[in-house]
């Protein structure tokens, strides 16, 4: 498996499989972090946008479960 083979795999693996949850996941995450929320990770040169996907691939962010 290639690197972005398996950072896709963490990604879904934390939206439980879901593109569709993934979407919304990233999107909220990366919104909050343009509002002004810090990050959680050391990392934060990049745009909100892969600060929010490196966020989740690392399990730092997750769908909330009902």
């Amino acid at each position: 498996m290639n690197e972005n083979h398996v950072f896709l795999e963490k990604l879904l693996d934390a939206s439980d499989g879901s593109v569709y949850k993934l979407a919304i996941l990233v999107a909220k995450r990366a919104l909050s972090l343009a509002d002004g929320d810090k990050p959680l990770i050391m990392d934060v040169k990049e745009k909100v946008l892969d600060t929010a996907l490196k966020e989740i691939a690392e399990g730092k962010i997750r769908v909330k479960r009902a």
